[in-house]
C-alpha cells in the first residue's frame, strides 16, 4: 500500500493531466454530435483491431480442432459418393446380408474412415505412418489409406487405437496405377531415392506419354478404389533393350506433412485377396 502511495505522489502531475484530458474527451464528445462520432469511430477501430487479434490467436490455437472436424465431414461426404456404391441386385437370387445398402437397393463396397497421423518416416528405405485409429474403431489389415491430395500407403498392422500404414515410401510397396488418359496400367514402386517421387514401370512403349500427365489408381487394385490421385509425370525413361517406359512420378501427396488421412474399407477386399492368391486345382 505504501509503495501504491508513493506510486502516486511520484507521478501526481501525470496522472492528473491523464484524468483531466480523459475527462475533457468525454464532456466534448457529449457536447458536440461531430466529435461523438468521431470518438466512437476511433474507439470501434481500436476495439475491432484488439478483436482480430484475439480472434486470430484463438483460432491457431483451435486448428488441430478444426482439422478433425473438417476430416469427419470429408469422409461423411466422400461415403455419399455414387462411386462407393455397386448394383449387386440379381434377378434370380435374392441374397441379404449386413452390407451396407441405399434406398435404390445398391451394396456399399467403398466406406471412408478419418484419422490422425500421429507419426510418419520418409527418409528411410522403408517408411511407415502412425495413426490414432485401430481395430475398435473400424481399422482392418490390408486396408487403402488416402489423403484429400492423394493415395498414402497400406494398413499393415492394427493394434485397438493405434495402427500401422506402409507407405508408398516403402521399398515392397506395389500399387496397380494407370495413366488418366488412355487407361494404361502398369505397377507403382518407390526406389528408395526421393521421397517426392515414384516409378511407374510396365508402360507399353505403344502408349502416347508426355510430361504433366496424370497418374491415377487403376481398376485392378483390391485394395484402393479406381481413379484416386497419385501424381503427375516427371520423366520418361526409355529402355531401348524392352519395350516398356519407366516412369517418374512426382507424388500428389507432400509425405513431409501429413496430418490427417482416410482408411477406405473394402467390403469386397479380403474375398477378392483370397481369390487371387489361390492356386487354381489342375484339372
Amino acid at each position: 500500500m505504501r509503495n501504491i502511495f508513493l506510486f502516486i505522489q511520484r507521478y501526481f502531475t501525470f496522472i492528473s493531466f491523464l484524468v483531466l484530458q480523459i475527462i475533457c474527451i468525454i464532456l466534448l464528445s457529449r457536447s458536440s454530435e461531430s466529435h461523438n462520432s468521431f470518438f466512437s469511430t476511433a474507439a470501434n477501430e481500436v476495439t475491432g483491431r484488439i478483436n482480430r487479434q484475439y480472434s486470430g490467436v484463438t483460432q491457431y490455437f483451435a486448428l488441430r480442432e478444426t482439422n478433425r472436424l473438417l476430416a469427419e465431414e470429408n469422409a461423411q461426404l466422400r461415403n455419399l459418393l455414387k462411386d462407393n456404391f455397386i448394383d449387386t441386385v440379381a434377378k434370380s437370387i435374392n441374397v441379404t446380408d449386413s452390407t451396407t445398402r441405399d434406398s435404390s437397393g445398391r451394396t456399399r463396397k467403398f466406406r471412408f474412415l478419418p484419422a490422425h497421423v500421429i507419426g510418419n518416416t520418409v527418409t528411410l528405405q522403408n517408411n511407415y505412418l502412425t495413426i490414432e485409429r485401430g481395430t475398435l474403431q473400424g481399422v482392418k489389415k490390408g486396408m487403402a489409406v488416402t489423403s484429400p491430395q492423394g493415395i498414402v500407403g497400406v494398413v499393415v498392422d492394427a493394434g485397438p487405437n493405434i495402427s500401422r500404414i506402409m507407405s508408398l515410401l516403402h521399398r515392397k510397396s506395389k500399387v496397380s496405377a494407370m495413366l488418366k488418359k488412355d487407361g494404361v496400367a502398369g505397377s507403382l514402386e518407390w526406389d528408395g531415392a526421393d521421397p517426392s517421387y515414384l516409378l511407374l514401370t510396365d508402360i507399353p512403349k505403344s502408349s502416347v506419354i508426355k510430361t504433366g500427365d496424370t497418374v491415377l489408381t487403376s481398376t485392378y487394385s483390391s485394395n484402393f478404389p479406381s481413379r484416386l490421385p497419385i501424381g503427375t509425370v516427371s520423366k520418361i525413361n526409355s529402355d531401348t533393350e524392352s519395350n516398356f517406359y519407366t516412369l517418374r512420378i512426382k507424388t500428389a501427396v507432400n509425405f513431409f506433412s501429413i496430418q490427417y488421412v482416410y482408411l477406405i474399407d473394402n467390403a469386397f477386399y479380403q474375398e477378392q485377396f483370397n481369390l487371387e492368391q489361390s492356386t487354381p486345382n489342375k484339372q
